[in-house]
């Protein structure tokens, strides 16, 4: 038998390759996605095959989750119960299909992971693999009885590391647990299961990675300005921009006026840099878990609030009245099926369709104050711009174009039926 189990290398996906291999004597192939851990995926590859993989596949997939998942997805302004920028939920898709690719190519007979049983990640893992590779079966030790008998505790799971030889630098230090892709870092459990429990003072400080607290944050704002193509960011234009690639190793893809064209990695680096060093996006919720429980998550997402304000803005410009408001009808749903687990489903391509449609016109420019932890709307333009300062205007003229006499018959009909039911009923 053969296997590749979705590995990250910490301590509960350590024990997990080993007991899959000692239970099902099978061929063990570690799987792990590169979607912006940074230094996390040190060493990796080594500590794979030291506890017991055959091989070890490392996916640098951080420029397909930008362009594919991140940026399809901010087309659409999704947001999981008007908050969450769903940072954990659209990376789980992007993984499981590389993952998915990598057993095909293997001749796997199964795949792995190591989700808990009350968790949302099973369900996006084993429906991203449903709808992909139907074939293939799925274990999720977390869910074998055996498996949590065996290890009710970290403990246990320590003490099975280092009585089979495998490589831990696992303590009980960090009461809390992690996940960090390029758009966000999540902090769940531990300390923060309480919710009353404050996790915004100096206590916590060194939890946090991506971002200062806004107290921290500099004392003078700064301006980014945001180049639009069909409704993704293709350049960027702040002050020190060079800096900030340079401490992010991304590269210029060419320059269009005062902006730096970047790919959607590059973007999504920048910007998290510049949030981070304003203080922004950090948040702190109660949602609704699909598996029915609620859970308390403290969230740092500084480049997808910046760039979730901005897009906002540009589509206020352009997009037509009535498309969006059918767009936004649907944005609930589509946000949910995200944070589900339904992004490879018919009903979320539908969607997606609808979406990509509606950004054929924003196009053009934004600009952002960031300031301790704000992101303030400073201007706008584009080429599709649907705002008309002759018709807008309250000074006189322009009546050619708009004529305010036309107003008095628009209430009319639109006041017809409620006077009517007012006739009826109010007597």
């Amino acid at each position: 038998m053969k296997i590749v189990v979705a590995y990250s290398g910490g301590l509960d996906t350590s024990v997990l390759l080993k007991w899959l291999k000692e239970k099902y004597n099978a061929e063990i192939i570690a799987y792990c996605a590169d979607v912006g851990q940074a230094d996390e995926l040190d060493g990796l590859e080594a500590k794979a095959l030291a506890t017991g993989a055959s091989k070890c596949y490392i996916g640098d997939l951080k420029e397909t989750f930008a362009r594919d998942y991140i940026y399809p997805m901010f087309q659409a302004n999704a947001l999981y119960e008007g908050r969450y920028l769903l940072g954990t939920s659209i990376a789980r898709p992007c993984i499981t299909k590389d993952m998915i690719d990598i057993a095909i190519k293997e001749g796997a007979d199964a795949i792995a992971h190591g989700a808990t049983g009350k968790g949302n990640d099973q369900v996006r893992f084993e429906l991203a693999a449903n709808a992909l590779a139907p074939q293939l079966k799925v274990i999720a030790p977390w869910r074998d009885d055996e498996f949590r008998k065996q290890f009710p505790g970290r403990s246990e799971m320590i003490a099975y590391a280092e009585s089979h030889g495998i490589p831990i630098r696992q303590s009980m230090k960090k009461p809390y647990s992690m996940d960090r892709n390029l758009l966000h870092i999540s902090f769940e459990a531990g300390m923060l299961e309480d919710i009353w429990y404050d996790a915004t003072t100096e206590k916590d400080r060194a939890m946090y990675v991506l971002s200062v607290s806004p107290e921290e944050a500099p004392d003078k704002p700064q301006y980014v300005q945001l180049l639009f193509e069909k409704g993704n960011v293709i350049g960027l234009a702040t002050e020190g921009i060079e800096n900030i690639m340079q401490e992010t190793g991304v590269t210029a893809e060419g320059q269009r006026g005062e902006y730096t064209l970047l790919s959607p990695y590059g973007v999504m680096m920048v910007l998290n840099a510049l949030g981070g060093k304003h203080g922004i996006g950090r948040i702190d919720i109660v949602e609704n878990r699909f598996v029915g429980m609620k859970s308390r998550g403290v969230y740092e997402t500084p480049g997808g609030t910046i760039l979730l304000a901005a897009h906002r803005d540009l589509e206020t410009l352009t997009v037509d009245r009535e498309a969006q408001k059918v767009r936004d009808s649907l944005i609930p749903e589509y946000a949910a099926m995200v944070y589900n687990g339904f992004w490879f489903a018919p009903e979320r391509e539908a969607i997606q369709a609808l979406v990509t449609k509606t950004q054929e016109t924003v196009n053009g420019e934004v600009r952002l104050k960031l300031y301790k932890g704000n992101v303030m709307q400073a201007g706008r333009r584009s080429p599709n711009s649907l705002y008309s300062e002759e018709i807008a205007t309250m000074e006189g003229g322009y009546e050619e174009l708009y004529n305010q006499n036309d107003a008095t018959g628009f209430i009319a009909l639109n006041g017809l039926r409620l006077k009517q039911f007012s006739r009826v009923n109010n007597k």
